[in-house]
């Protein structure tokens, strides 16, 4: 006899897609993530000029029809950079994303499932991460495996680890002592079994959000590791990068720092307005405060 499976509700992925497509403000955030995929994907395809053509002739020229975004101090198109720079963003906060959601869900589900001393001694290994702020964490492990694209998506995922196996602790306490994995229990299923089809399904919503939200924090840590010089190095090209190069020329050339700056806000205001809007959907708490405001409304 198999054992019962409790899957989430088709009816929460049907809310969440309702909910981005009737929130204007989730609709353009959206909208913004799916055309910086395109442009990350496509970027060097789509670049107006290569993002290493030096010209002497044409540097720190203001933005114009042949350089919409501008030049640099050595000529080349800001553009063309800006543009290339996404897929790097986009690499480091998936994979970083990556790395501290499968180590961090892993972690949790054995700290919440077992309990114990295993609970103990993991969640007190991640207090002493949380003890750490994250960018000097993230640059202490980079001073450590030298700079570089590989160690910044490494650092990022261990910096962001302990928040999801705090999220994944949290939800596997409360689903553990549901019936449906009692009753899995009792019919004498493995634990591992219990934990992928039982408990992990109930505790994706969470996750969802946490993941999303993580994003764009990822993307911000990238940045303030280019910008430190432990990140993408020259030549290139990093939003954050782009912004430590333009520092000098904030008065004499504005647009060496505004266009990366502006990728940079428009790229986590797009990730934080989605974050929202499925945590509106898929968080219980979120949804129960929700319902008492229309309620009482």
């Amino acid at each position: 006899m198999s054992a019962p499976t409790v899957n989430p509700s088709e009816g929460q992925l049907r809310r969440a897609v309702s909910a981005l497509r009737h929130d204007p403000l989730a609709l353009t955030g959206t909208a913004v993530l799916v055309l910086l995929v395109v442009v990350g994907v496509a970027g060097p395809w789509l670049a107006p000029a290569g993002i290493n053509d030096v010209d002497v002739d044409r540097m720190l020229q203001a933005p114009s029809w042949a350089h919409p975004f501008g030049t640099d101090e050595l000529g080349r198109d800001v553009l063309s950079r800006v543009m290339v720079a996404a897929r790097v963003s986009l690499q480091v906060g998936a994979v970083s994303v990556g790395i501290a959601l499968v180590a961090g869900v892993t972690l949790g589900l054995f700290a919440g499932y077992y309990r114990g001393w295993l609970d103990n001694l993991l969640m007190r290994c991640m207090d002493v991460l949380f003890a750490f702020p994250v960018l000097l964490l993230a640059v202490a492990i980079v001073a450590v495996l030298g700079p570089g694209l590989l160690t910044a998506m490494i650092a990022i995922g261990v910096v962001y680890t302990p928040i999801f196996a705090r999220v994944t602790r949290a939800g596997v306490l409360s689903v553990r002592e549901q019936v449906f994995v009692r009753a899995a229990v009792s019919i004498g299923a493995s634990d591992l079994r219990i934990m992928r089809r039982h408990v992990l399904p109930n505790i994706a919503a969470p996750l969802i959000v946490q993941t999303s939200l993580s994003l764009a924090f990822a993307i911000l840590s990238e940045a303030a590791l280019s910008f430190l010089g432990l990140g993408v190095q020259p030549p290139a090209p990093a939003w954050g990068r782009m912004l430590y190069d333009g520092r000098g020329f904030v008065t004499d050339a504005w647009w060496l720092g505004v266009f990366p700056g502006a990728a940079i806000f428009c790229t986590v205001l797009a990730f934080n307005l989605v974050g929202d809007a499925l945590r509106d959907v898929l968080d219980p708490r979120q949804l129960t405060v929700n319902e008492a405001r229309r309620s009482t409304g």
